[in-house]
Formats: C-alpha cells, sequence, structure tokens
C-alpha cells in the first residue's frame, strides 16, 4: 500500500464501498475497531497476555465510532474500560456503536476524565476526530491526552491523532500540543498524507495500516485518479540495470560551474551523475578554474565555458542529453546568461541553488521553464522563487485550513509546467498534471546526518544523471531522492556529502 489519501479521498472510496452495498457504514466501524485492537496486542505482546486497564477517549462522529467498538472487544476480553466521550454521538452510526458499548459499560462525559486514574502502562485510545478534523481543537480535548502521557499512559490513536490535519500534517489546535508522539497511530486501508507530512510524521509515532475490507474501492480510485493520489516515493528499479551499449548509449551529462575557489558544489554533483550511470559527465567552468577542477577530477572531463555563447556551441553536439545549473555557479551576468541559454537549449535541466535565485530574480527565466525541467528548492528558495505559495504554507493553521506541502508543490509544478521537488525531510516531488510522491525521512528511516554541506548538490547530480540515462524528469527526481536517503541511511552519523555518490554502488547491487 503506497498510497498517501487525503480526507476527502478516503470518505470518497468508503462511500463506494458502502454504496456498492458490499459493506455497510457499522462493518466498516466494526472492522476498524478490530484492527486497531488486533495492532496493539501485536505492538506490546503482554497487553495480549493479560487483560489491562484502557480509557478511551470518543468523539461525536465515525472516529469516535470506532473508540465505542474498541472498548466493547477490550471489555469482552475481561479488560477495565473507562469510555469518556465528547458529546453525543452525532453520526448514526456511531451512535449505534455507542448503545451497543452503553449495553454492557458506561459512558461518562470527557470533563469528568481525572488524570489521576491513569498508571504507567494504562492504554489511552485517541478516537476524538481522527481524519474529521475540520477546526482548531480546544485544550479540553487535547489536553486529556497530554495529561495521560505525563502519567505514562500508552498513547495510542485512531486514524489519526487529534489535532493533527490529516491532509497536511500540521497542528491545528488552541493552546499548545503534546511533547512527545504517540505511542501508536493505527489508520485504516491506506496511510493519510498526514502520516508523511511535518510534523504529523513524527507526531503520529509508529504507524500501522490495517485493512478493513475495502480495497478494491481503493484500487478502482488510485486507478481512476493517478494524478491526484499521492504516494510514497519509491524506486524505479531499472536504475540498477544498464543495457547494452557504448558510453554515449547511457546519456552524457552536462555540470556548469562557478569560477577559480568555487567548483566543489558542481563537482560533488558531476561525481553523483557519473556514479548513478551517465555515460559520461563534463563539467563546464570558466577558463580560469580549468586547472583546478582538473586536479580534483579524474573520469568527469572538463569543458571550458567562457559565457553563453561558449555554452551555446557546446550544446551543437546533440549527444549532450541533460544539463545541471546552480550549485557554486553564482548569480552574476554570466550565471544568467548560462541559464538563458541552457533553457533555451530545452535539453533536460536541473536547476538547483543558484540557478533558483536566479529564476525568483527573472520573470524572463521563469517563462523560459519546460517540461524537461526539474526544479529542486529547499523551503527558503522555494519561498523566494513562489512566495504567495510559501505564504499559504506557512499561513496560522488556527486561521485557515492548512495547505499541505503537497498542495505547495502541485500548484508550483502546475504553474512552471515542469517538475519540482520541494526538499526536507519530507522531500515532495511533484509533476505538472499533479502526479505527487513524497519521500519520508523519519522515525526509522530518519537520517538527519543529510544535513550537511552539500548534500543537496549530489541530489541535484543524481537527477541529472538519472535524466541523462533517459528517465523521465518525475521518475528522475523521485528515484533520485530515495537513493540519496538510501545512502544517507546506509553510511550513518558522520557522513559528509562526498561520501553519498560512493554509496550508490552498493545500494544499486542491493536493488539489482
Amino acid at each position: 500500500m503506497t498510497e498517501l489519501l487525503s480526507s476527502a479521498q478516503m470518505r470518497a472510496i468508503e462511500k463506494a464501498a458502502i454504496e456498492s452495498q458490499r459493506v455497510s457504514g457499522l462493518d466498516l466501524m466494526e472492522r476498524a475497531g478490530q484492527g486497531v485492537l488486533s495492532a496493539i496486542l501485536a505492538e506490546w505482546p503482554d497487553m495480549a497476555a493479560a487483560p489491562g486497564s484502557t480509557v478511551v477517549f470518543c468523539g461525536p462522529g465515525n472516529n469516535g465510532g470506532d473508540g465505542y467498538v474498541i472498548a466493547r472487544l477490550l471489555a469482552v476480553r475481561g479488560w477495565t474500560v473507562a469510555v469518556h466521550a465528547a458529546s453525543r454521538a452525532s453520526s448514526g452510526d456511531a451512535g449505534r456503536m455507542r448503545a451497543l458499548w452503553e449495553a454492557q459499560g458506561r459512558t461518562t462525559p470527557l470533563e469528568a476524565f481525572d488524570p489521576d486514574t491513569i498508571a504507567p502502562g494504562t492504554l489511552v485510545v485517541d478516537a476524538l476526530f481522527g481524519t474529521g478534523l475540520g477546526r482548531p481543537v480546544a485544550c479540553a480535548f487535547w489536553g486529556p491526552l497530554a495529561a495521560a502521557q505525563a502519567r505514562g499512559a500508552r498513547l495510542v490513536a485512531v486514524d489519526i491523532l487529534s489535532g493533527l490535519c490529516a491532509d497536511s500534517g500540521r497542528v491545528r489546535t488552541e493552546g499548545g500540543f503534546l511533547d512527545r508522539p504517540a505511542d501508536l497511530t493505527v489508520t485504516f486501508e491506506a496511510l493519510k498524507l498526514g502520516h508523511a507530512l511535518a510534523p504529523g510524521a513524527v507526531l503520529s509515532g509508529p504507524v500501522r495500516v490495517v485493512p478493513i475490507g475495502i480495497e478494491p474501492e481503493r484500487t478502482a480510485y488510485s486507478r481512476d485518479h493517478p494524478a491526484q493520489v499521492a504516494r510514497r516515493a519509491q524506486i524505479d528499479p531499472a536504475v540498477a540495470h544498464k543495457g547494452l551499449g557504448h558510453k554515449y548509449s547511457h546519456g552524457h551529462a552536462l555540470v556548469l560551474s562557478g569560477g577559480p575557489g568555487k567548483g566543489g558544489a558542481a563537482r560533488l554533483a558531476a561525481r553523483a551523475a557519473l556514479r548513478i550511470g551517465a555515460g559520461l559527465v563534463t563539467l563546464g567552468c570558466p577558463p580560469a578554474a580549468l586547472i583546478e577542477n582538473a586536479a580534483r577530477l579524474d573520469a568527469v572531463m572538463l569543458a571550458p565555458l567562457r559565457d553563453a555563447r561558449a555554452l551555446a556551441d557546446f550544446l551543437s553536439d546533440p549527444r549532450i542529453g541533460t544539463l545541471c545549473l546552480g550549485p557554486g555557479m553564482g548569480t552574476h551576468p554570466r550565471a544568467e546568461g548560462l541559464l538563458a541559454a541552457a533553457l533555451d537549449a530545452r535539453r533536460g535541466v536541473v536547476l538547483d541553488a543558484d540557478a533558483l535565485t536566479l529564476l525568483a530574480r527573472h520573470e524572463g527565466l521563469r517563462a523560459a521553464l519546460h517540461p524537461g525541467c526539474v526544479l529542486t528548492p529547499h523551503e527558503g528558495e522555494f519561498a523566494r522563487l513562489v512566495p504567495d505559495l510559501a505564504a499559504q504554507l506557512s499561513a496560522d493553521p488556527a486561521d485557515t485550513a492548512p495547505v499541505s506541502k503537497v498542495d505547495a508543490a502541485r500548484a508550483a509544478a502546475h504553474r512552471f509546467g515542469c517538475t519540482v521537488l520541494l526538499k526536507g525531510p519530507d522531500t515532495v516531488i511533484a509533476a505538472p498534471d499533479g502526479t505527487c510522491a513524497v519521500s519520508t525521512a523519519f522515525g526509522p528511516d530518519a537520517a538527519p546526518w543529510l544535513a550537511t554541506a552539500g548534500a543537496g548538490d549530489v541530489l541535484a547530480g543524481m537527477i541529472a544523471g538519472l535524466l541523462a540515462r533517459g528517465f523521465a524528469p518525475f521518475a528522475a527526481a523521485e528515484t533520485a531522492a530515495c537513493l540519496h536517503l538510501a545512502c544517507a541511511r546506509r553510511f550513518g552519523p558522520g557522513l559528509i556529502a562526498e561520501d553519498l555518490p560512493e554509496g550508490l554502488p552498493a545500494i544499486l547491487r542491493a536493488l539489482g
């Protein structure tokens, strides 16, 4: 299951399943409750061995209905169960599940919850709001969860932690929020966007996906809406295989560099492009920087490129299929001319760092972007490039429904007509048609040592190398992002940017 669904998409899938008459809303609620219980017992075998104590917080909607099912199933297993409800159940199905629970147990108001009743290790189930959150959550709702955590409870979120936006991962609360993640989040059928985007990806803790019997509808929805359903980023297995042929069969990438003393970033990108499989890589630099670069490079070729005219002449060779601009290139008039000439050549182009700064400054350069381009901004560069989208992304979620990083990257890709890779621990790759993937680096996949100078230059070079090999822009960006993370995780602490390309052979061997 690689889909990352929005709350609206999940509702549409559930609605389709119910309208097919294969299942009812009550069926889905019962299956959800059983799935949560199974996940809890699998996570903590000691809870499966002997009954314990639990507190279940139930909201007024379907998430609360799931909570009543969980309470009932635990009571049947001999657990001591306390249920606290935020209000009377407003959903018909949730109301029926509450009635089934109350045939064997008692429901008390949420405000009656006493944190002093929580002993360390008590199971606390958050079934207050889930993915249906439509407004900021008051402290009266999230406060009991925080109080239970402070007492040493094991906090389990049903679908998503109450107070997190399922579509953006943003916190939507009043007066603060939890200090640490849930101990377990159990979601249904597929991950939600909020589980993959920061800070929700962190606050969700370990996330388990359980089926509830709507896989046919989920599969059909993803098939019918391929450009609307985001997914977790994945590596194209073709990256591990090179067919027969000579070096030019696997592409020629040109990486443009700055002047003397400014070539390190471009050299990193060039080496990454070569390591990922480009047949040839040339570093183009001002004539004055040739000796410096020659002393540092062997397999990467060199070309003296004084200005835009020299670049245009060099690109008369049709075998040069891809360019990488930005790392260490500078933002002076020479760099601006090189960028214009590169865009005018209509080849595959990776634009990073200084090239993005130039794009932000010049509307004419932005107008020259084309489908063969890949932009790789971090959040600061994104804010300079598309300040209106960045402002929406950073708007206070208490004032307006949060715009997600996925929304912003998709909007930028559509605006520019090219692929956008918005970097971060939740890297988002978006194509102009809306196709979107998220590469997450949280929890067991975290690689904080990627926050090192030059790591982004290596990523740009990896993308350029894959473009040179014939990968489409979106596939090149997605695969490179995943390989970049895999190399960092394999190396571990102490990583510097130079280590990343050297980790590629082992990763590619494992894939092959």
